[in-house]
């Protein structure tokens, strides 16, 4: 009897957690015996097959014996084919062809002829070793890029199980995979920039707003006013990643498996979803363990919803939590994982389902009705959350066809630098401002007072809008230079309610 054991991990929401693989031997048992404990799913009650075929091809046999793995701790489901190579290792060590193993943590899903497979959730793995104090991560190489971000730790990509055998027995062979230096937003893959917009000026100053103050935007218009072209433009305009922001954001779409192999990620996402998402598309869930949805996929960035009102109802009505919460939390029978979801929300839609009501050139046909129909399709709690509702009309001729130069996406970051620069003294964007210190950062003077109370009263405001207001209004402040609000950044945010203004009376 022969008993060996390996590290591996497994991710559970956005985190990995620590693994012990034990594998034991019985001499009484033939190699036909093959137990499998630990609440593994399919994936992992399948790996017998791969796990043996990928010795026998590589080189190094199987055993004659019963083979029993127990994934420890046993309590916790157990996803995924990333554990066929650490059990693999296992059965090597147990037996005796393998030493040395407390110093590593492996991952990776084994081919049959012995190929080492990418899996998802790397980065997290890669935490996770750090934070156990594992010196050493085995992984496929394929994700060997995106895990060197971690500091603290070695890391070794491999293609194949017996380049794993050679790395256990021989180290001093081997150069751990050196992590890739940061890219600006300049360079080539960034966002579009704003310098191929024509006209529009009021909602480019909308968009800037929002920026400056990471606020939700919802444009208004009809079909060929540029909307979609606007919203692409704007992650080119947000403050670059952080490293703490760039390590969360990765972590999330590794675990989705959209990475690819470039590492780290520099821009922040832009997420799109197409207007037929499921609500487990766009919020998270699924069968089995929970994967993050669309809203945690545009964490630290941009979530663009064109034609909102074509959502289904119910599922634009989950984005509810994650805009006031910035988390999303899915309960399930044996366990609850909470995935980031701190977004910007930019949304579009046209004025009516035909979208030319209040077009000079074209005429709507739409009914009284059936405007208000399809305004109803969005409900006024998910409107509040929305900080601003700007109109993008048509393009006149003259501005489509002029020769004026726009201004660059460079220059509309330098600018709002400065206002961002004052809310991060202050703790955080104006956005995610609570709600006890609105009243002390953005006290208003005897004419903003009257500003707003007018603007409350006319249009019906709620308290959430109330508040609203008065974030746009400290962030148009902000960008003024200003210490104190007055009455020109009220009214200015005050504009930014199209909707609450009866848009469509």
């Amino acid at each position: 009897m022969a008993l060996f054991k390996t590290r591996t991990a497994a991710v559970y929401g956005i985190d990995a957690h620590l693994i012990d693989v034990e594998v034991d031997m019985y001499a009484s048992g033939s190699a036909r015996d093959f137990f499998l404990v630990g609440m593994p799913d399919t994936a992992v009650r399948e790996s017998r097959e791969r796990i043996k075929s990928a010795l026998l091809n590589s080189g190094f046999g199987y055993p004659n014996k019963a083979v029993t793995i127990n994934l420890a701790p046993a309590n916790v489901r157990k996803e995924g084919a990333g554990f066929d190579l650490p059990m693999a290792l296992g059965i090597l060590g147990a037996m005796g062809m393998l030493t040395g193993l407390e110093r590593h943590l492996v991952v990776g899903e084994l081919s049959l002829d012995g190929t080492v497979r990418p899996v998802r959730g790397a980065l997290s793995v890669a935490v996770c070793a750090r934070d156990q104090g594992v010196p050493n991560l085995v992984l496929p190489a394929e994700n060997a890029a995106e895990a060197a971000v971690v500091e603290g730790i070695r890391v070794y990509g491999v293609r194949h199980l017996a380049e794993v055998v050679a790395l256990i027995s021989r180290p001093e062979e081997f150069t751990p995979t050196a992590p890739k230096g940061h890219a600006s937003a300049d360079e080539p893959g960034a966002a579009p920039d704003f310098h191929d917009v024509r006209g529009q000026a009021t909602a480019k100053r909308a968009l800037q707003v929002a920026a400056a103050g990471s606020h939700n935007v919802l444009m208004i218009g009809p079909p060929g006013s540029g909307k979609t072209m606007l919203a692409k433009r704007l992650a080119g305009i947000l403050p670059p990643l952080t490293f703490e922001e760039a390590i969360e954001t990765t972590k999330i779409h590794s675990i989705a498996g959209v990475l690819g192999t470039g590492g780290l990620l520099h821009q922040r996402p832009f997420r799109a979803p197409h207007h037929t998402i499921s609500d487990a598309g766009l919020i998270g869930g699924g069968a089995g363990v929970a994967r993050p949805g669309e809203v945690s996929l545009a964490h630290n960035g941009v979530l663009f919803l064109d034609e909102l009102p074509e959502f289904p109802r119910d599922v634009l009505e989950m984005l509810r939590q994650p805009l006031e919460d910035g988390v999303v939390t899915i309960a399930r029978s044996q366990m609850t994982l909470r995935f980031p979801s701190r977004f910007m929300l930019v949304a579009a839609m046209n004025p009516c389902k035909c979208g030319f009501f209040g077009d000079a050139t074209r005429e709507c046909r739409c009914t009284p009705g059936q405007i208000q129909q399809y305004l109803g399709k969005i409900s006024g709690p998910l409107l509040d959350r929305i900080d601003i509702h700007v109109e993008v009309p048509a393009v006149p001729y003259k501005e489509l066809r002029g020769n004026g130069n726009s201004e660059t996406s460079a220059a509309m970051r330098e600018r709002l630098e400065g206002a961002r620069a004052r809310q991060r003294g202050r703790g955080g964007y104006n956005s995610h401002m609570p709600a006890r210190a609105v009243r002390k950062l953005c006290a208003l003077d005897d004419a903003g007072e009257r500003t707003l109370e007018m603007a409350v009263r006319r249009m019906g405001l709620s308290a959430r809008a109330h508040d609203r207001i008065l974030k746009v209004a400290r962030t148009i402040a902000d960008l003024d230079g200003a210490e104190h609000l007055s009455a020109k950044h009220v009214a200015e945010a005050v504009q930014y309610r199209s909707l609450d203004r009866n848009y469509w009376s």
